[in-house]
């Protein structure tokens, strides 16, 4: 039975739904650093695509956060890495719009409840008028129909996802700051020796 298989290297992730279709390239055995990726595994060899952009009708989506990182393995032993995404409190529909008030439909939904002093006041105010919590995120998803919505509907992950769907998931990643040479990068940590203590953080050229 086909299984949904995510890898990413991001915190924050929006998942969305999206038709099948044909990938004519192979899966590559490690993941890449793009913003966009997904991998579906199936009975036969798992296809791979890069998603520079997601279709504006592609159906509803939920967004849920990076739990840690394991791994998946397959009958002949191949190692694949697997993303572990957790859903917090949230998921609530808080507006619906039309093509007769806004000119398109779309459903606007919220995640990962905050308190009340982490928004402003417009944020307050727009989210007390649909009678949800208070939500840090809120993503637009658009639909050709809306009529199966409601505002403070509560989205089920079980309900729009089912095992084996192809979905599409993009992730941002949070600020790391200043990390200077070594934590940036790795490599440019050098050999410490007898003539060269002084200096080893040093960045290589």
């Amino acid at each position: 039975m086909p299984i949904a298989t995510l890898s990413l290297h991001s915190l924050g992730y929006c998942c969305q739904k999206s038709p099948p279709f044909s990938l004519k390239s192979s899966f590559l055995s490690k993941p890449t650093k793009t913003q966009f990726s997904f991998a579906f595994k199936t009975t036969e060899k798992r296809p791979f695509s890069h998603i520079v952009s997601m279709s504006m009708e592609a159906g509803i989506g939920v967004m849920g956060t990076k739990l840690g990182m394991m791994s998946f393995f397959e009958t002949d032993g191949t190692v694949v890495p697997v993303t572990v995404v957790g859903f917090r409190e949230g998921n609530i529909v808080t507006q619906v719009k039309t093509s007769a008030t806004d000119g398109y439909d779309a459903v606007q939904v919220g995640y990962r409840r905050v308190r009340d002093k982490k928004l402003t006041k417009p944020e307050l105010g727009h989210l007390g008028k649909a009678g949800v919590i208070p939500m840090r995120h809120l993503q637009e998803f658009r639909l050709q129909s809306v009529g199966e919505f409601e505002t403070g509907q509560k989205l089920a992950v079980e309900e729009i996802f089912k095992e084996g769907d192809l979905v599409d998931v993009s992730g941002t990643t949070i600020g790391k700051g200043f990390q200077g040479a070594v934590p940036g990068k790795p490599g440019n940590l050098l050999r410490i020796t007898p003539a060269k203590i002084v200096g080893k953080n040093i960045p290589k050229s």
